[in-house]
């Protein structure tokens, strides 16, 4: 099953920029330090945000989460990196309750 809502999906370019490449956020840099080793960085934040949309797009729901915020989804696949190497990742979505559209919260090596 794909992600519902796939076509609305969103991913905030500032949860790009101050945390999953953040070299300095408490949790982030930590996921900052394996997406920048693969060629991701500020000047080319579009191609991540793109990367994992297309990995939203073409691959099913893994595992699927109640939260108290909504419903939490676990989309798994590969995307293109800037070094040329295709690597895969967990991605992490929510849609809010009483809302329709997904919208990507973290990403870690899979």
């Amino acid at each position: 099953m794909k992600l519902p809502g796939v076509d609305k999906a969103i991913v905030p370019e500032k949860k790009l920029t101050e945390y999953l490449l953040s070299e300095t956020h408490a949790v982030g840099r930590f996921k900052a330090r394996f997406f920048r080793s693969l060629g991701f960085n500020d000047s080319n934040v579009e191609l991540l945000q793109k990367e994992i949309l297309n990995l939203a797009n073409s691959n099913n729901i893994e595992d699927i989460e109640q939260s108290n915020y909504g419903t939490k989804y676990i989309v798994d696949g590969s995307i293109k990196t800037p070094i040329g190497k295709g690597v895969k990742i967990k991605t992490v979505w929510i849609i809010e309750k009483g809302k329709s559209q997904p919208i990507f919260i973290t990403a870690y090596p899979a």
